[in-house]
Order: C-alpha cells, then sequence, then structure tokens
C-alpha cells in the first residue's frame, strides 16, 4: 500500500490574518493568531515574531520588542528590515552607539535606504558627533524631516548660518508644494492634515479669508486641534481683530498648554493692544520653556520697558544679546534703552556691534527695512558717530513696507522668500501675513510683519508601526525633531518692535 507523505506546517499560512488584525489594530486578536501560528512552527514564523515585538513596542515593552527582532535577524539575516528594526529599539533604550553600528550593518544590505541614514544622522546627534549622514539621506530623498533635523544639528554646533541655509533649501518650492496639496485634496478632499496644511500656506501669504474657509472645513473634523485654533487666532491677528485672535489663542493654549508658540502669539497679541502686563505674563512663561530663543527675551523686553521696569528691560536684553548670533535689531534696540536712560558708553557698544552683524548681512545682498536703517541713522547722530553704515538700497516691492526691521531678504526677482530668522519677531515659521504700518503703540512699538516660508501646521502623530503585505516596515519616527519644528507645529506669527530714542 502506498504510504502518504507527512503534511508539513506551512510557516506563512495566518500570515495574512496577523497582517489584517494589525492594521486594524485589533491587537488582541492579533497576539492570539500570533500565539497560534508560533506553536504550529515551533517558534520559527518570522513575521509572526515580527508583528508580536511591532506590537510589544507599541505597548512600551521595548526590551522584550528588542529580544524578538534580534530573533528575526537571526532567522532571517539578509533583511534589513530586521536590522533597522533592532536598531531602532536600541535607539530607544538609549543606546545610540549599539543602534549605530545595527544601522551601519543595514546599510550594508541597503545603501539606498534613505531611512538608515537618516537614523544614523539622528544617533550620531544624540552622541554630539555631528557626521554628514544627513546630507547623503537628503541626496537619496529630499524628506522635510531630513531637513528639519540637519537645521537642528547645524544649530547644535553653533552653525546659525548652515542651518538657515537648510531651512531656506527646505522652503523653497511653494508651488510645487502647493500642487501635491491640491492633488492630495482631489483624491481625498476630508483629508484634514491636506486642509491645514493648504490653509496654512495660504495664511503664510496673506490669503486669510481663503485659509479661514479652510479651517472652517478642518473645524468640523479636529474641532480640538490645538494648531487648527492657533491658526485661526493668527488669520484675526493678521485682520486687525485682535480680541477674537486672543478668543482662538485661548482655546489653542487651554488645549495645548504646554506649547511655547502659542504663548508667543498670546504674548504678541497682548503687546499690540498695549496690555504689557498681559503680554509679559504669556512672554515669561514662553521664555520658561524655550529658553533658547533670544527674539523672546528681546519682546519680553519691551514689555518690561513699558511697564517701567528697566532693570529687568535691561537683564532681558543682555540674555538676547548673549542667545542672538544675527539679529542686529536686538543690538539696536537693547543701545536705544540704554541711551535712553543715560548709558552712551554702553549704547555705543551695542551700536557697534548692531554694525557688525548689518556688514556681515550685507555681504550675502540683503536688503533692510527704510524703518531700521532710518532709526539706526538717528541713533548714529545721538551716539556722533556719523553714518558709517551703507545700507543696500530698500526694495521697492509694495509688499516690503509689511517686513520688519533689519529683516535681510532675497533680492527681487527671487523665487524664495526670506526665512525671516533676522528679526525680532519673524524668526519661527509664520502662518500669518502681515498687517500693515498704520498701528502705533507707547514708547514707539510698532508691529509690522514679513511672508515667511510655511510650515505645515500638522500635529504631531503617535508613532504607529504599519505593515506592507510581506514584512511589516514601521515608519521610523525622528525622536530629535520633537522640538516646536517646524515640520507638524503650529504656526507662529510675528512682528517687529522698535524703541523711540527720547
Amino acid at each position: 500500500c502506498l504510504v502518504s507523505a507527512p503534511e508539513l506546517p506551512i510557516l506563512e499560512r495566518r500570515n495574512w490574518l496577523i497582517h489584517l488584525h494589525y492594521i486594524r489594530k485589533d491587537y488582541e486578536t492579533c497576539k492570539a493568531m500570533i500565539k497560534e501560528q508560533l506553536q504550529e512552527t515551533q517558534g520559527m514564523c518570522e513575521y509572526a515574531i515580527y508583528v508580536q515585538a511591532l506590537i510589544l513596542r507599541l505597548e512600551g515593552q521595548i526590551q522584550p520588542s528588542l529580544e524578538l527582532f534580534q530573533s528575526c535577524a537571526i532567522l532571517n539575516p539578509t533583511s534589513p528590515d530586521n536590522l533597522k528594526q533592532v536598531a531602532r529599539s536600541l535607539f530607544l533604550l538609549g543606546k545610540h552607539k549599539a543602534a549605530i553600528e545595527v544601522y551601519h550593518e543595514a546599510g550594508k544590505l541597503n545603501e539606498k535606504d534613505w531611512e538608515i541614514n537618516h537614523n544614523l544622522g539622528v544617533c550620531y546627534s544624540f552622541i554630539k558627533d555631528f557626521q554628514n549622514q544627513l546630507n547623503a539621506a537628503l541626496q537619496l530623498k529630499k524628506h522635510d524631516r531630513t531637513f528639519m533635523t540637519l537645521g537642528k544639528v547645524h544649530l547644535l554646533a553653533g552653525d546659525t548660518n548652515k542651518a538657515i541655509e537648510v531651512y531656506k533649501s527646505a522652503l523653497g518650492k511653494y508651488q510645487k508644494a502647493f500642487e501635491h496639496l491640491g492633488n492630495a485634496l482631489t483624491y481625498d478632499p476630508n483629508n484634514y492634515k491636506a486642509i491645514l496644511a493648504a490653509g496654512s500656506m495660504m495664511q503664510t501669504h496673506g490669503d486669510f479669508d481663503v485659509a479661514m474657509n479652510k479651517y472652517r472645513v478642518a473645524a468640523c473634523m479636529v474641532p480640538e486641534s490645538p494648531p487648527l485654533w492657533n491658526n485661526i487666532g493668527m488669520c484675526f491677528f493678521g485682520k486687525k481683530k485682535y480680541v477674537a485672535a486672543i478668543s482662538c489663542l485661548k482655546r489653542a493654549h487651554y488645549l495645548s498648554p504646554f506649547d511655547w508658540k502659542v504663548l508667543y502669539n498670546l504674548g504678541l497679541v497682548h503687546l499690540t493692544m498695549q496690555q504689557y502686563a498681559s503680554a509679559f505674563h504669556f512672554l515669561s512663561a514662553a521664555t520658561n520653556l524655550q529658553p533658547r530663543l533670544g527674539e523672546l527675551y528681546m519682546l519680553l523686553a519691551v514689555a518690561l520697558t513699558n511697564l517701567e521696569d528697566v532693570d529687568n528691560a535691561r537683564r532681558s536684553y543682555e540674555q538676547a544679546v548673549a542667545l542672538d548670533q544675527s539679529n542686529p535689531l536686538v543690538n539696536l534696540n537693547f543701545a536705544i534703552l540704554l541711551y535712553n536712560h543715560g548709558d552712551k558708553k554702553g549704547a555705543l557698544q551695542q551700536y557697534q556691534e548692531m554694525e557688525r552683524k548689518v556688514n556681515i548681512l550685507k555681504d550675502s545682498n540683503t536688503e533692510f527695512d527704510p524703518e531700521l536703517m532710518d532709526m539706526a541713522q538717528k541713533m548714529a547722530a545721538s551716539l556722533q558717530v556719523g553714518e558709517s553704515l551703507e545700507w543696500t538700497k530698500p526694495v521697492k516691492d509694495p509688499k516690503s513696507k509689511q517686513r520688519s526691521a533689519g529683516a535681510p531678504s532675497k533680492t527681487p526677482g527671487s523665487s524664495q522668500q526670506p526665512l525671516g530668522t533676522n528679526q525680532a519677531l519673524e524668526q519661527a515659521m509664520s502662518s500669518a501675513a502681515g498687517y500693515n504700518k498704520s498701528i502705533t503703540l507707547p514708547t514707539g512699538v510698532s508691529p509690522h510683519s514679513q511672508p515667511t516660508p510655511p510650515s505645515l501646521a500638522l500635529e504631531e502623530e503617535p508613532d504607529v508601526e504599519t505593515t506592507p503585505t510581506r514584512a511589516p516596515q514601521p515608519e521610523e519616527s525622528d525622536p530629535s525633531t520633537t522640538l516646536p519644528p517646524l515640520a507638524a507645529k503650529p504656526k507662529v506669527k510675528k512682528s517687529k518692535l522698535m524703541q523711540e530714542l527720547n
């Protein structure tokens, strides 16, 4: 008689069910299916182990997930995905050097992987070894996350100019980005992220009413979104409806009480409304959350000056000058405060520092706001130093009147908008375009605005792992880009404050 061959278990026969339950986030059923699969295969099913490791990492069990990913790497040592997950778990455990070694091994298996190069750059930045790995990642893929991380690395290395160049190169192609957003909305008109991004770009270029229409649609889907209410508030700010702006910003602050950009915006609006005590309250809270931004301290100093607290205003200016290495307006305002209170020697020192910064900016063919030029010339006459500065010719474009004093910009005809990092209130990515110069505040405080490059107003998402058809390959999130971002953070509208000479 014939003897039939024994039936051998098919290792992958439940993989499709495991995959289905995983992407549906039905993790309990998924774990039950994985258990059955591993029992049948004596623990030799790579896919089941991989997904179990993903679930454990989502549940916060990083060490057990690492051990399972290592098992996957043993079962299939030629898979770069297994090694990437081992490296990611090591990174989450704070073992950055070990993660770097594993990422390098994964890179040998796939040299054209953007994700590997990007995450290598992130790991190197955590051990203060600023490699060029992020540049290699950008050569493979122009990803906004890599641009943001590279900019942050340059800032950590103390090279502000390179950071500015990186951000400018990342933010230059507005039209192409807008076309892609339009295509996304064509396929999915209810995608609130694309709606927020499109509204943000419109808002950046001063189309407040059109942006508000976009935000109304998004508000129906995500009514509790802090970036949404922040941007709506700054739309009202751009339309000079300050009470409505404060109302929306306070809602954003209620939803996200530790977002320094919302606090910054609240301080700005209160400063514009001459409510200096309230402005001081919000700006001081913002400095506690973002203590490395010089422009925040300058704004704080302006509020303190209007509150007649000269000593603390001086200390705030000193902190602003120590933190900011490129904005001539910080030094000019500090010089004005010192001159107005009889310290001509200190005022002269700050004026000379302003001259140094202006001369550096001139070398890059920048142009300056006429009001900064006029104030600097008045200051020079008061200090009897003559008109030693040779300013570039002011921009003749009518829109230049909306720029803040001292903000360097590209020459006319440039396809890129200025980054706005050289203005007291223009450094962060602005979500609202400007308002004109008709508003006047006490002690010479006058708000202006400058359209700056857009930054998508998207909320940060949790790091949810996803799986492809065959083997799960979750998108790597970058823990180093959790700073206000750049990408994926609320928009900030800022203005210029210029003090008057007595």
